[in-house]
């Protein structure tokens, strides 16, 4: 049959750091190749499925994936050649149950994901279907909301700031790209006001600036210089932020290092808080750290009605986290990320489930990229809503913004009806609108 496997190979590319990652190419007995490259994390969540790597300083500095490689050309092969690319589900078992471990460290998530991702690209492109709709079906037709890293700091940026990303999200726009027009006007606008201030403008991993700011509220206040610098409102841009607070956290105390601040995980809340008064922010990202649950309870019963709280290194786009977070009723919204969990079938078993549950679900890339515009794909054929792939600078960032361009066309073109409004976190929104559990503008659990 031209839809069996016939050919499994994993090789060795860079990725947007200059660190080996890994490429699979997928061949079919019909002749049809296709191929995934999977990104690689800097700030790391502990529960994450294991990034195999070879630890040989000799090579790479211990950043290797040889043996990933290898389990990929010699093992993982062997278990999925002459097996139909088209059963996505059945290939997905067959990686974990031969793998055997809960966080994948046999075959390594890497080499688990690439081919998950392959094969599923391969699929689609046999089935003469974009790969958003052999993802999500006829259904699979809403772009998402971009959220643009347009200052770094943390761990992903060599300067004093303590958060990690400063995000603008474009809340009134009325399509994508008048959304992507808009933050790529106020990225330069940024860019303008950081030259006349004598300040650097040097990138970060992501692609946002990377100025010596003072402190955390120095890059807010940019922020709002440049969005009315580029002609537009706090009403029409609002204000994300990734803390990233496991980094933060250190003998149970939050360190803001940049205003010489200890904080209680009750302190750091109303820190938090108090941010979210004084600027336009809808969404916070890891506010507390991965192992404060208590924080994060507090977190989510003063801000849990206000705005998104999404658990990245909380969830690692793990159902079973998930699901413990659900129970705790902590977060509304959970990033994903598709090397968190090392196939492609538990991505969207997450997805269906925080959906479920009414939380919020916000495709995400990581800070060593590709040029793959998988999650671009996924996005759309889940329906997120919402997406952070980076700033509107580098290939490795812009390449999956202009895949959402070619995919907004397509859908538009097969029908103009299928693409709704955009302002999905405005009043009328989808958010608002989208789940009969949500009593508030954002679709979150309404905490009684």
């Amino acid at each position: 049959m031209d839809c069996l496997i016939k050919n499994v190979y994993g090789y060795q590319i860079l990725d947007s750091r200059g660190n080996p990652t890994i490429k699979v190419e997928i061949e079919l007995y019909g002749g049809i190749k296709a191929y995934a490259s999977v990104p690689s994390g800097a700030s790391v969540g502990k529960k994450e499925a294991l990034e195999l790597r070879d630890k040989d300083i000799s090579f790479y500095l211990g950043r290797g994936v040889h043996g990933a490689i290898s389990n990929i050309n010699e093992k993982i092969s062997k278990l999925i050649i002459d097996k139909p690319v088209i059963e996505q589900g059945k290939i997905d078992d067959i990686l974990i149950e031969a793998d055997g471990t809960e966080n994948k460290s046999n075959f390594g998530a890497n080499a688990m994901l690439g081919v998950s991702l392959a094969c599923a690209r391969c699929a689609s492109i046999y089935l003469n279907i974009p790969l958003y709709e052999y993802l999500g079906g006829i259904f699979g037709n809403i772009l998402p909301c971009v959220m643009v890293n347009i200052i770094n700091g943390g761990a992903h940026a060599d300067n004093s700031l303590d958060f990690q990303e400063f995000m603008i999200t474009p809340t009134g726009a009325i399509n994508f790209s008048q959304g992507l027009r808009m933050v790529s006007e106020t990225f330069h606008a940024l860019k303008n006001i950081l030259k006349k201030q004598n300040e650097i403008t040097s990138l970060g991993d992501e692609g946002g600036f990377a100025p010596n700011l003072k402190t955390n509220k120095d890059a807010l206040d940019l922020i709002l210089e440049a969005i009315k610098k580029a002609g537009y409102s706090t009403d029409e841009i609002k204000i994300c932020l990734d803390v990233a607070s496991s980094e933060l956290y250190k003998d149970g105390k939050y360190e803001i290092k940049s205003e010489n601040l200890t904080l209680s995980s009750a302190e750091m809340v109303k820190y938090l808080k108090h941010l979210c008064e004084d600027y336009p922010i809808i969404s916070i990202e890891d506010g507390m750290a991965e192992d404060d649950y208590e924080g994060w309870r507090i977190l989510t019963d003063e801000l849990g009605e206000k705005c998104l709280l999404v658990g990245d290194d909380l969830f690692v786009t793990n159902s079973k986290l998930l699901i413990e977070g659900m129970q705790e009723k902590i977060a509304n919204a959970i990033l994903i990320k598709p090397n968190q969990i090392g196939t492609l079938s538990e991505t969207l078993n997450t997805i269906q489930l925080a959906k479920l549950g009414g939380y919020k679900t916000i495709i995400s890339h990581r800070s060593g990229e590709t040029t793959d515009t998988f999650i671009s794909d996924l996005a759309v054929g889940v329906n997120s809503g919402l997406i952070k792939t980076g700033s509107i600078s580098r290939g490795e960032r812009i390449c999956k913004y202009n895949r959402l361009l070619e995919i907004e066309k397509e859908i538009n073109e097969k029908n103009p009806y299928t693409n709704p409004p955009f302002n999905y976190l405005g009043e009328n929104s989808f958010y608002k609108y989208g789940y009969k559990n949500c009593s508030c503008n954002f679709g979150c659990n309404k905490r009684n």
